[in-house]
């Protein structure tokens, strides 16, 4: 029988992006240098990032800051919509607002979405074979961040929608043998400022 250990999946949204989110703005290198500091004490072992380049550019200002953890480019770290739901699955009061959101999604990130969410929950989550825990950071979007906090607690699949993250926050999500996963912390934004926090949050969800 293969030995299995407890995996840390730590989850970072990509710093501020510029309006056309081709790279960050001065604020989001500033989110991900700090974030960056605050894991130089984590044993991690790799940095996967989503292909874009506000998630590359995050990874490796994080990266910078941290002794030789190895960067990996991950397509199931990208952003995506994870499922679509229909509107039986929904909230009577909620399902046209959350289905005409998801409506205003372009194709490319909502037609793939589901097969790469599957491979998200199949690269991210879980145990680790052997005999020593696992720390990995995912450098991802705010979709994603939502699907696998969901999924950590069992919650249905559609429930990825409402879980927002703010830029460059933080998210720990432990899965340890014999217990269920659990969220040890969300949107944790210690690490950061007053002046960098919220970002990227709707202005009325700021708290």
């Amino acid at each position: 029988m293969t030995d299995t250990a407890a995996r840390y999946l730590y989850l970072a949204r990509h710093g501020e992006a510029s309006e056309d989110e081709t790279t960050l703005t001065e604020n989001g290198r500033r989110q991900a240098v700090l974030l960056g500091e605050r894991l130089r004490s984590t044993p991690l072992s790799v940095i996967h990032h989503g292909p874009l380049p506000r998630a590359q550019q995050t990874a490796e200002l994080i990266g910078a800051q941290l002794d030789g953890v190895p960067l990996n480019r991950s397509e199931p770290a990208g952003d995506y919509v994870p499922y679509l739901p229909t509107k039986e699955e929904l909230p009577p009061d909620a399902a046209d607002a959350l289905l005409g959101f998801l409506a205003q999604v372009p194709e490319e990130e909502r037609d793939p979405g589901p097969a790469l969410a599957r491979r998200a929950l199949a690269e991210f989550t879980g145990l680790v074979e052997g005999d020593r825990p696992r720390h990995e950071l995912v450098v991802t979007h705010n979709f994603l961040i939502g699907w696998l906090v969901r999924a950590a607690l069992d919650a249905p699949e559609w429930r990825w929608l409402g879980l927002n993250h703010s830029n460059a926050a933080l998210t720990v999500i432990r899965y340890a043998p014999g217990r269920p996963s659990s969220v040890l912390f969300h949107n944790d934004m210690g690490h950061l400022p007053a002046e960098l926090r919220w970002t990227g949050f709707p202005p009325e969800l700021h708290a």
